[in-house]
């Protein structure tokens, strides 16, 4: 079954599973608003996956702390989830981030993302899309 989250709320009664995963990605993007790297990287499998444009993709906590860290061109910003959407184990965001840039860039840009979580909540993998004009 799809559950569909707004802003605001949720739709239909979801699993205590499919709550458990919702709540593990708004956690996320809190703590990666808040620049909580240790914690933010505990949310994932040992040996998660990240895809991201422009990076090679990243496996495991090593190089996910390694990107928040140290190769990640964000400097600071916010991100506003305007569509949660959770079918059993996966959940697709969509919403708007605010930041600026290591360089001093302000940026504003829609994103989507799609998570594969563990049984237990754990973040096994994601892929991020930017609408950016490309072609």
């Amino acid at each position: 079954m799809i559950h569909t989250f707004s802003a605001a709320g949720s739709g239909a009664a979801p699993t205590a599973a499919t709550a458990l995963g919702v709540d593990r990605v708004r956690r996320y993007y809190r703590l990666v608003d808040a620049g909580d790297v240790p914690a933010l990287v505990a949310l994932f499998t040992p040996d998660a996956r990240y895809h991201r444009p422009g990076y090679r993709p990243m496996v495991g906590h090593a190089e996910l702390e390694r990107f928040y860290l140290d190769r990640r061109v964000i400097r600071t910003g916010t991100h506003t989830l305007s569509t949660v959407v959770a079918a059993d184990d996966e959940i697709a965001v969509h919403g708007l981030f605010r930041g600026e840039l290591h360089d001093g860039a302000r940026v504003e840009l829609r994103f989507a993302d799609f998570f594969r979580l563990t049984p237990q909540g754990h973040i096994a993998s994601r892929d991020t899309f930017f609408h950016v004009p490309a072609v």
